[in-house]
């Protein structure tokens, strides 16, 4: 992988490391990221590598959330209020220790000071973690309806397409701010779907209770279906639903992939197709969601981001007197 060059800028971080730091955040992104990563990769470098950044983080955060939450509830909210302080500190120009929160803090501080992203995203991000934690103040069990959910998904979802946008350059952030939450909230909804099984076992059910109870789900149902590895008839219609919904979320946040530079459209567009073939995955898979992780298959993600880098080829290919 080639050494990124992005360094601090007004000396919000100390330019030491930052190389190592950036290489971690890229591995993370590989690591755990498979979408995003195959999706980073048709981005000019500089803002590759942001990503990367804005991605380690989350992750970090994430693993403290679903790892140490397990276990030791107390020791997870810990951890999340110490990445809130590491992060205002190297803000304000003390980047800390050098692990692996230290890291990546160093990375992202570098990219925040380079594009000038508003530091309150990441304040709600680490609410929404908050919210996972049980024994916080922000804890939420449940969520009773779509309108309780976007609260949590403002900080876990949304904000991560607004974080992007100074990143991508766009000319007209305020015109492009609605799309870019309704896809991160696309993008969230679809990560539920797929992934309610693993989220029972912790205890949480993202979904709202009104989705589940209109078909005649609850929890012990869903259990059974954990435990029976297949999913009763009502499960399968009320995940039916829950598709249906988020496909409307995609289709209202479509129309702001056209407000991207066009440098940028390409890599965004792959995370848009491949997430949504996530949701096509678990309706061919009979919504067999609770004992098993769907994914979609390695050559059909190669050959979407093919097609995309190809077509971002031609919206940047020079106009010859042949074109006239």
């Amino acid at each position: 992988m080639p050494t990124p060059h992005i360094s601090a800028e007004s000396g919000a971080v100390a330019p030491d490391h930052l190389d190592e730091a950036f290489r971690l955040c890229a591995s993370l992104t590989a690591e755990h990221g498979r979408t995003y990563d195959l999706a980073a990769r048709l981005l000019p470098e500089q803002r590759r590598h942001a990503v990367h950044a804005l991605y380690g983080f989350a992750r970090i955060v994430d693993d403290i959330v679903d790892v140490t939450d397990v276990d030791d509830p107390a020791a997870a909210a810990r951890g999340v209020d110490d990445a809130y302080a590491r992060l205002h500190a190297a803000l304000e120009g003390d980047p800390g220790a050098l692990d692996q929160t230290g890291l990546v803090v160093r990375a992202l501080t570098a990219t925040i000071t380079r594009y000038g992203i508003p530091v309150e995203y990441f304040d709600a991000f680490l609410r929404s973690m908050r919210m996972d934690i049980p024994g916080t103040a922000e804890h939420r069990v449940r969520y009773r309806d779509m309108d309780e959910l976007r609260e949590y998904m403002y900080g876990s979802a949304a904000v991560i397409g607004l974080k992007l946008l100074p990143v991508f350059g766009v000319d007209d952030v305020d015109a492009a701010a609605p799309y870019a939450s309704t896809l991160g909230e696309a993008f969230q909804l679809t990560n539920f779907i797929r992934d309610v099984g693993e989220d029972l076992d912790r205890g949480r059910v993202y979904l709202p209770t009104d989705l589940w109870t209109a078909f005649g789900v609850d929890d012990d149902l869903l259990r059974a279906g954990r435990s029976h590895h297949r999913p009763d008839p009502r499960i399968r219609r009320a995940l039916a639903h829950a598709v249906a919904l988020t496909r409307d979320r995609y289709r209202k946040a479509e129309p702001g992939l056209d407000l991207l530079p066009p440098r940028i459209r390409p890599g965004i567009s792959t995370a848009f197709v491949l997430y949504g073939r996530i949701l096509d995955e678990v309706e061919h898979s009979g919504y067999q969601v609770l004992d098993r992780r769907v994914a979609v298959p390695r050559h059909a993600r190669l050959s979407v981001a093919l097609r995309q880098a190809a077509s971002g080829m031609r919206i940047r290919r020079p106009k010859s007197v042949l074109d006239n």
